[in-house]
């Protein structure tokens, strides 16, 4: 437990014994706020106490000097306090700080479990294009959060289902079987995804040049969409591979092989896995069971037509379609047939989908349609959302072919910690192989951490020069400092040593009180599904650190024991950054 929380907890149970006043954290009692005191204020923390005024008619300052009085005798807490115009100043013992800095060196790994299994899905591409700016944000943000969880005591199974089928899957068939030449990607060296996606590109190339042909001999732009002779082939294509048919299906195959070795490439150097993958393919035709189930309990109806909705008018939204006339699903009964299956099928209590947020309307429904079906376990169905990736140039399309892809944004990251690292001089006595390792590890920890350190509900603005730099809340800044940290510890040839007694200063208590929240900060940022909270949690603690640093001499320190305590003191705040920089997806070197 943080020193805050403690202090707040002893705070509840003296009001209620002197005051007899119900428990503080009690919904319906009065909460007293708890501040850190700046420096140059006498005391560590300040107690505000204007809200038990009213309550117990007294003058601010006689409730401060009671309650000051009752900390001080009826907990091992307080040293002393003092009262200014109605606000209580407490001086905890010295000793306290250093128990609590022992307690969370002590309990460091230690990880109570949740026996509780969530389900974490992120990634989900189509295989018709490589991953993109917009997948980078999506794999980073999917993956944390799972690591999150791990370590706030949860069982993460990581997933993503793959959409290997469709129209637009078609649509890259169709380009390499007219505009191929039997070409493949080893025959080309190009990766397999980008090979691809290049016939995504070429069979939007010769749509649009159909479409405007068709223009000009007369027919509407809707028309002309709809009736160029490419998109009917692909269409049909699509229906030829339904039926199973085994040309179709073969070249499907094959051009998803491609698709997924370059996936791996990807995912592999961005630092991402799963546990399971799923593939659209295999589900597509999930949920019409769950058609009729609703149908039989009055859930769903059916039009004149044939065609099958649910009424979701009394949660506020719309009429939702489910099943065509036709009898064909749409995604969202597709959607609920994978979500059944996923409950079914492995023992999870919670599922998260990392999904844009353009798709907030559809996981809305999504989870009350489950609801209404019965299914208790919807109340435990989570929609990470998240806001939209742009760079300083703007919106790109992939279909278009001018999509920053995620392995050269990734390739320009690494080169620029390159370029960095060799303008300020940081590697000049390392090996090749340590200073490529440290090109990797710097460039990617700035995109991630860039990434991640925005609250992913805001779209955001990715800048590689900015996130780059080794100084403010980035990751270059914190990644330095830990490998300061190591390498102040490799000087004093560092070994572990036990603090028997030991006063702090004020820099140093901060850093302990910092350290400290590590916990509570992982727990929160589990429950709110938020990684930006690490982020920012690590470079507040990086900032507590460097200004420890600066002002208390650590190697030259003649004092035996205060040598040994900041030594410790580093050495956790160290173990920290890595951690924090780890559930974040972040490497660490120890020389920079």
């Amino acid at each position: 437990m943080n020193i805050k929380d403690i202090i707040e907890d002893k705070i509840a149970e003296v009001i209620q014994s002197v005051f007899q006043i119900d428990d503080v954290n009690h919904p319906n009692s009065i909460k007293l706020e708890v501040q850190q005191n700046k420096s140059e204020f006498e005391g560590d923390f300040t107690i505000v106490t204007f809200p038990l005024v009213k309550v117990l008619k007294k003058s601010p300052d006689l409730i401060a000097m009671e309650l000051g009085d009752a900390l001080s005798t009826q907990s091992d807490l307080v040293e002393s306090y003092n009262v200014v115009k109605g606000f209580l100043n407490l001086t905890i013992k010295k000793s306290f700080f250093l128990e609590n800095f022992k307690s969370t060196k002590e309990n460091f790994d230690r990880v109570v479990p949740k026996n509780e299994t969530v389900m974490v899905e992120y990634s989900s591409p189509n295989t018709n294009k490589p991953l993109h700016l917009g997948h980078i944000r999506n794999n980073l943000l999917g993956y944390s959060v799972a690591k999150i969880l791990t370590a706030d005591g949860y069982d993460v199974i990581k997933t993503q289902i793959i959409n290997d089928r469709g129209i637009h899957i078609c649509k890259s068939m169709l380009a390499w079987e007219r505009y191929g030449n039997g070409e493949t990607p080893q025959s080309t060296q190009i990766k397999g995804d980008k090979f691809v996606g290049n016939f995504y590109v070429e069979f939007d190339k010769h749509y649009k040049k159909e479409i405007a042909e068709l223009k000009e001999q007369g027919y509407d732009e809707d028309v002309a969409k709809k009736q160029a002779p490419i998109i009917l082939e692909a269409q049909k294509m699509l229906l030829d591979w339904e039926k199973g048919d085994e040309k179709v299906r073969s070249l499907w195959k094959e051009m998803n092989s491609w698709v997924y070795e370059g996936f791996a490439q990807t995912y592999k150097r961005l630092g991402v896995d799963f546990d399971q993958v799923q593939y659209e393919s295999n589900t597509y035709l999930l949920g019409k069971d769950l058609i009729q189930e609703g149908l039989l309990k009055g859930v769903l109806y059916r039009k004149d037509d044939g065609s099958v909705w649910c009424d979701l008018t009394d949660e506020g939204l719309d009429h939702k379609l489910l099943l065509r006339s036709d009898g064909t699903s749409v995604y969202m009964t597709q959607d609920l047939g994978t979500a059944v299956q996923r409950f079914k099928e492995n023992n999870i209590q919670k599922m998260i989908y990392t999904v844009g947020n353009e798709q907030d309307y559809h996981f809305d429904v999504l989870f009350k349609i489950l609801k209404k079906l019965g299914y208790s376990w919807a109340e435990n169905l989570f929609h990470l959302s998240y806001g939209m990736v742009e760079l300083p140039e703007g919106k790109m399309k992939s279909r278009e072919g001018t999509v920053v892809d995620a392995d050269d944004l990734m390739q320009e990251m690494v080169e620029t910690a390159k370029e960095k690292a060799e303008e300020l001089g940081k590697l000049e006595n390392l090996s090749e192989e340590e200073k490529e390792k440290s090109y990797e590890t710097v460039g990617l920890g700035a995109l991630k951490y860039f990434m991640l350190k925005v609250d992913p509900k805001k779209k955001m603005l990715f800048n590689p020069k900015e996130s780059i730099d080794f100084n403010g809340n980035t990751g270059p800044f914190i990644q330095y400092t830990y490998a300061r940290i190591q390498s102040l510890l490799n000087k004093a040839n560092y070994a572990e040593q036990a603090i028997a007694e030991y006063e702090m200063n004020d820099s140093e208590k901060d850093l302990v009180m910092n350290l400290s929240n590590f916990k509570e900060v992982i727990a929160k940022a589990a429950e709110t599904l938020s990684p930006a909270l690490v982020a920012n949690y690590v470079y507040e603690l990086v900032k507590s650190y460097n200004s420890f640093y600066q002002n208390n001499p650590i190697l030259n320190q003649e004092n035996e024991n205060t040598k040994n305590f900041r030594l410790e003191l580093s050495a956790l705040t160290g173990k920290t950054i890595r951690k924090g920089l780890e559930l974040l997806g972040i490497g660490t070197v120890d020389r920079m």
